[in-house]
């Protein structure tokens, strides 16, 4: 799987116009993958989506910034980042131009379907497909994408 610099990234970034900064993560465990119901009165409200947040000023870098959003949304502690599954970009509710990074991730726990800790979504599911939870275009591109490396 191609896995470019964070500072390729970063660079494709700015030269887009993005605004705003995204990390996503697939977190896989013995093949299944987490998402995450967003509440409903949110931005995107009731759609299912992975792991995922704004890169802050004090972030020292996208790797800093997944690592944060996953521990704070789902209590989880990444163990390895194995592999990038691409960006999509989208309007955020604030009206910026923002770009969602996403990598494929292992967890330290055991058995992270036991460890989740949820602090921002009403629901978590642990799936091998996404066909009974409504996720975006874009989140279904990611999900199979990761599901295909992982099988070849």
């Amino acid at each position: 799987m191609n896995m470019p610099t964070l500072t390729e990234l970063n660079t494709q970034d700015a030269n887009d116009g993005i605004e705003q900064q995204v990390v996503g993560a697939i977190i896989d465990h013995q093949g299944e993958i987490l998402l995450l119901k967003r509440p409903m009165d949110d931005f995107r409200g009731g759609t299912w989506e992975l792991p995922s947040g704004k890169v802050e000023r004090h972030d020292a870098d996208l790797f800093a910034a997944l690592r944060r959003e996953v521990s704070e949304e789902t209590g989880l502690i990444i163990a390895d980042i194995t592999g990038y599954l691409g960006a999509f970009d989208y309007t955020s509710g604030s009206g910026k131009r923002t770009r969602q990074h996403t990598w494929s991730t292992t967890q330290r726990s055991v058995d992270p379907r036991e460890d989740v800790v949820l602090t921002e979504h009403d629901n978590q599911a642990w799936v091998t497909n996404t066909s009974a939870h409504s996720v975006s275009s874009e989140v279904q591109h990611l999900v199979d994408t990761h599901f295909t490396a992982v099988t070849s």
